[in-house]
């Protein structure tokens, strides 16, 4: 296997509904390990996400909760980015994404003559989607 760069996305409890929500927003293949299925079924934390990944054609995004005993950051100061000069595919990105989140910049017409916009999801992850335009 080569070195893959992923984004590992912390959670605090949710991490279930958020990564079905990458899966349905961006399809491949969801795999998710509770800390019950790692020996803790005991815990407070059994039912918390340990491990989880959304892996498609285009990238694998990764993620988990933090346990009830640990401090939970807020995603900040980075962003999901989604580009590509497939323009259907990637407003259909957007629509999903940012339906139930806040959009901060609208996705439209740039001045570098791309399509861009960014919006912080339903969970709170922001991203950015980047529609490019074919070069001349």
């Amino acid at each position: 296997m080569t070195t893959r760069l992923n984004p590992y996305l912390n959670f605090n409890g949710n991490a279930r509904q958020a990564l079905e929500f990458y899966h349905s927003v961006l399809g491949g293949t969801l795999n998710l390990t509770t800390f019950a299925e790692f020996g803790a079924k005991d815990s407070p934390d059994a039912d918390r996400i340990m491990h989880g990944m959304v892996q498609t054609d285009s990238g694998t995004i990764m993620g988990a909760d933090v346990t009830s005993d640990m401090e939970y950051h807020p995603v900040s100061g980075c962003s999901m980015s989604l580009s590509g000069d497939d323009a259907d595919q990637l407003r259909g990105y957007w629509e999903k994404l940012s339906a139930g989140g806040t959009v901060t910049m609208p996705l439209d017409k740039q001045a570098w003559g791309d399509e861009f916009g960014m919006c912080a999801d339903q969970f709170g992850v922001p991203w950015m989607v980047d529609i490019m335009q074919p070069q001349q």
